[in-house]
């Protein structure tokens, strides 16, 4: 069963200790494939120094909304320099992770909106996908896409929302990810939406190191736990974890054109 993980943060300090083990691990257990998303200028560099150790690594780079405060204006010009840079390079993915986090009350929404809306374009310009955190923003995210057309789509990381929001996303070119959160029992909205998704609709995610399933509460969660995820949400759409798995795998490469 070969798997890939469309949402993880490798780069992470919690993985320095044993990144080599966890990725050997990873392979044994059929996750062949990962990308890695930047989340502020700083890392940007990591995040390719580390998939350009591994063939089966692939790299996003984005400002995300919830380092609100660390972004500067230059930032999103620096942003377009390294798209430009690694323009056509096999391991250069996505623009993100980029969205809009209402949930965090302190984050600026005019700031965020702005922020959301230039690197859009950059994704736009660039015909990349788009790997989208969306925290109680739904209404506004969609209406932003119905403005801001990306030509390739892109994925809502953690989905959460309803089955029409789910809708709205696919018309729009997006697939919804779906991970550790959707594992949990009372999670029980989730799993009635999840039933109803159609299977090319949907790309499994770690967001390693965070948002562990339920199998594994209060540990560093690992792209190594995509196989417990895929079997528990498979059980809660009524197919088998292969046909999961097979459909998160397809739909993946061909949202990346792997």
């Amino acid at each position: 069963m070969e798997l890939i993980d469309s949402h993880t943060h490798l780069d992470f300090a919690d993985f320095d200790a044993d990144r080599v083990e966890v990725l050997n691990r990873c392979r044994q257990l059929g996750v062949r494939r990962m990308v890695v998303l930047g989340v502020y200028q700083q890392n940007w560099q990591r995040v390719w120094d580390l998939v350009q150790q591994d063939l089966q690594l692939y790299a996003a780079f984005g400002l995300h909304p919830v380092y609100l405060d660390e972004h500067r204006p230059a930032d999103l010009t620096e942003m377009g320099d390294w798209l430009t840079r690694l323009k056509g390079h096999r391991q250069l993915c996505a623009v993100g992770e980029i969205g809009l986090d209402y949930f965090l009350e302190q984050l600026d929404r005019e700031r965020q909106q702005s922020l959301f809306e230039a690197q859009l374009q950059l994704a736009a310009d660039f015909q990349l996908p788009a790997l989208l955190h969306v925290r109680r923003s739904h209404a506004m995210v969609i209406a932003t896409l119905k403005r801001i057309r990306l030509p390739r789509g892109g994925i809502i990381h953690a989905f959460a929302g309803s089955l029409e929001e789910a809708r709205e996303y696919i018309k729009l070119g997006f697939k919804l990810g779906l991970g550790g959160a959707a594992t949990w029992p009372q999670a029980l909205r989730m799993h009635k939406v999840i039933a109803q998704l159609p299977l090319d609709s949907v790309v499994l995610e770690t967001d390693s190191p965070d948002m562990a399933p339920v199998m594994y509460p209060g540990q560093r969660n690992s792209p190594e736990h995509l196989p417990d995820i895929c079997a528990a949400l498979a059980e809660r759409m009524a197919i088998s974890p292969s046909t999961l798995a097979q459909a998160s795998t397809r739909n993946a490469c061909e949202l990346f054109n792997w």
